[in-house]
């Protein structure tokens, strides 16, 4: 069923109270998401996107009921991403001539998924335009590699709503629809975990293209964006967020991570963190496990955090895969401007140290010098050297 948005605009999208995984198995999902679609109904009749394909049937069925599918005029593809475009080959099989605006970069990835070379592509860049009646455009600016090298976002004149695609959005179910009618703890929470763990690696891009949407001068009373809740009461404060969290963010926050094989690093982490919280009571301390919590909550709570500190006994002369594959994905996300400390125990060689101090540097942490690196269990007098370590990270 549509849902207006406002004056000749509808929603017409998915919300799954039940996804619990995105990305495969790579984003955790703990609040249901939404993937959103949208109908203009001025002189031409728009459709702006589609939504994942196991929900075809029920998106087509919608559709039908409000629109004559002969009657679309145009297609709009703002990122060819399978949550936004999974329903096309169902749909062009119905109306196959329908013209598609998209990027030139969205007709390699819709051509390479779909394998339909000969649909109705027309290619757009930023500034170009399209007229749909009753005095209003849709003007197209390209929002490369956020997060796709295909991703672009429409604005409509006249109503001044920018359909922003992943920009600005949240993996967060809201029946409600918009962002004043949400909880607005959930709702932030979950915009700045889908910053944090997806668009973080492109945070110059996503700073210059601010830049570019400011400078246009467009004014924007609705920010409708592909998943969560559509901005509509100071659409603009979810623009001012990313331009804080895309300037190497932090808080006055510190989060410890960490696993362990017989408790020895798990005894070491908990100290730094009490350590911490003596030395600067003030600042927010977190401890995660790595083993047993989520690894994008973790990340979430690394992107707020000025330091961290890491720890993983030595196995192998190597780190626990568990931390190694988190550290991986650390990498990918390329935060900068925080500082790192490392720790943790061995029984012969002791080499993991060293290459958490290497995997956080590659990362583009500033390790320090301070360390705790414990032969076997550790003793009061190493548990001590937690201490030193918390100094070197307040």
């Amino acid at each position: 069923m549509k849902r207006n948005v406002k004056n000749n605009v509808w929603w017409l999208g998915k919300i799954d109270w039940e996804l619990d995984k995105f990305h495969g198995d790579d984003y955790s999902v703990n609040n249901g998401s939404s993937q959103n679609a949208y109908l203009i109904q001025e002189e031409k009749t728009v459709l702006i996107d589609t939504v994942w394909r196991p929900h075809s049937t029920e998106f087509l069925d919608n559709l039908k009921k409000e629109v004559d599918l002969e009657k679309i005029d145009y297609i709009i593809i703002n990122h060819g991403e399978v949550d936004h475009s999974g329903v096309l080959p169902d749909l062009m099989k119905l109306i196959p001539d329908t013209p598609i605006y998209c990027t030139a970069n969205a007709v390699k990835s819709l051509v390479g998924q779909y394998h339909q070379p000969d649909w109705n592509f027309n290619v757009v860049k930023t500034g170009d335009t399209l007229d749909i009646g009753n005095g209003k455009q849709l003007v197209f600016v390209e929002m490369r590699m956020l997060h796709w090298p295909d991703s672009m976002a429409t604005y409509m004149t006249g109503d001044n709503i920018l359909f922003s695609n992943d920009a600005f959005g949240q993996h967060f179910a809201c029946e409600e629809l918009f962002n004043d009618k949400a909880d607005q703890c959930l709702l932030w929470e979950e915009a700045i975990k889908y910053y944090a763990n997806i668009l973080a690696p492109f945070s110059p891009l996503v700073k210059r293209k601010i830049e570019e949407i400011v400078g246009l001068n467009l004014p924007i009373d609705i920010i409708a964006p592909s998943h969560g809740v559509i901005w509509r009461d100071n659409p603009m404060q979810i623009v001012e967020a990313y331009a804080k969290w895309c300037d190497d963010y932090q808080e006055d926050q510190i989060t410890v991570v960490y696993d362990t094989m017989w408790d020895g690093t798990k005894k070491l982490a908990h100290r730094i963190t009490q350590e911490l919280g003596k030395l600067s009571p003030d600042t927010k301390i977190k401890l995660f496990s790595i083993a047993t919590t989520d690894k994008n909550d973790i990340m979430t709570e690394v992107f707020r955090s000025k330091a961290i500190a890491v720890g993983s006994p030595t196995v192998g002369q190597d780190i626990l895969s568990s931390v190694g594959g988190w550290l991986h994905f650390l990498k990918e996300l390329k935060l900068k401007g925080k500082k790192a400390a490392v720790f943790g125990c061995y029984g012969w060689s002791g080499e993991g140290n060293k290459v958490l101090r290497g995997l956080l540097t590659e990362a583009g942490f500033d390790v320090t010098d301070s360390e705790i690196k414990c032969n076997w269990n550790p003793t009061e007098e190493v548990l001590e050297e937690a201490k030193a370590v918390a100094e070197s990270l307040v």
